[in-house]
């Protein structure tokens, strides 16, 4: 592996404000259900979607559940409104090519809509849900996403929003960043309250 500083983004709550859309399309969920929404979606911010169905929906067929939920995401992507945060796009256009990717537990083609829709420029490389069998805070999927880009887990710094997602960087025995949250979460190495404000020092530490 090349010595070389790369940059792994996580991409709803760090990138893109997708808070409301999320909340949207769980309520939605909900409803088909005959659920609470707002229960629902305190249960599915903390858990994964399967385990969020074993969890408000017992008796329905999990396999149902989740095909209802891609829909549902699905149709937010073509539909919804989605933004940017501050300093996102030209932080993705300064940094090299080859240099940084996304790694997210969404799915690459809700990626490539959103970004398509926000203007934001994609990378050439993104590790989603469908790359890795155990999603964050597993260390798999940063581990995949430093091994496609030929550099090793010392050299990734990782840009994350959620403790799942510092966790899963961590174990990858990489820098973890977190960013747009009031505090930082356990186990970062650095906190900044908005992606703007972290935007110069990525930048510094990319071109070293």
């Amino acid at each position: 592996m090349i010595s070389r500083k790369v940059v792994l983004f996580d991409v709803d709550g760090t990138l893109m404000d997708a808070v409301e859309n999320q909340r949207r399309v769980w309520h939605a969920w909900a409803d088909r259900h005959g659920l609470d929404g707002d229960a629902v979606y305190a249960v599915a911010l903390r858990t994964r979607p399967v385990e969020t169905f074993a969890a408000v929906a017992p008796g329905e067929d999990p396999d149902a559940c989740l095909a209802l939920l891609h829909a549902l995401e699905d149709e937010d992507v073509r539909t919804g409104t989605y933004a940017a945060f501050d300093g996102a796009a030209a932080l993705l256009e300064a940094l090299p090519a080859g240099r940084w990717a996304l790694v997210t537990s969404n799915y690459e083609h809700r990626v490539r809509g959103r970004f398509e829709r926000t203007g934001l420029p994609l990378p050439g490389l993104v590790v989603d849900a469908a790359c890795v069998s155990e999603g964050k805070p597993s260390p798999a999927p940063y581990l995949l996403a430093a091994r496609k880009l030929g550099a090793d887990p010392a050299d990734c710094l990782v840009i994350e929003d959620a403790p799942s997602g510092v966790r899963s960087g961590r174990a990858a025995g990489m820098t973890v960043w977190t960013v747009n949250t009031p505090s930082p979460a356990d186990g970062s190495h650095r906190h900044f309250a908005t992606l703007a404000q972290a935007a110069p020092e990525i930048l510094a530490l990319v071109r070293g």
